[in-house]
């Protein structure tokens, strides 16, 4: 059974984030870069002055044997880059066309 794993972070952790992705074997992904929000944890990222900052999305989509790895491999990356960001959400593939 197939999982996407969309993962959130601050662009400032591009170069990690894409390290991780090496290490879990991960090469297909979808990246998205320069989006704006806010999370609890993490603080407001808009892109302006008063607001600083931007997040990028990956959106992998792999094997549920994969996708556990890379959830452990996300939450140790959170753990040593503290508050710089960084969060994943494993979502199911319901359908691919």
């Amino acid at each position: 059974m197939l999982k996407m794993v969309l993962i959130v972070y601050n662009e400032a952790v591009d170069m990690e984030v894409m390290e991780m992705m090496k290490k879990c074997n991960l090469k297909d992904y979808t990246k998205v870069m320069g989006v704006f929000g806010r999370g609890e944890t993490s603080g407001t990222h808009l892109g302006n002055d008063i607001w600083p900052g931007r997040n990028n999305l990956l959106y992998v989509a792999t094997p549920e044997n994969s996708a556990k790895q890379l959830i452990s491999t996300v939450k140790e990356l959170r753990t040593k880059l503290g508050k710089e960001g960084i969060k994943a959400f494993v979502l199911p593939i319901e359908e691919i066309t």
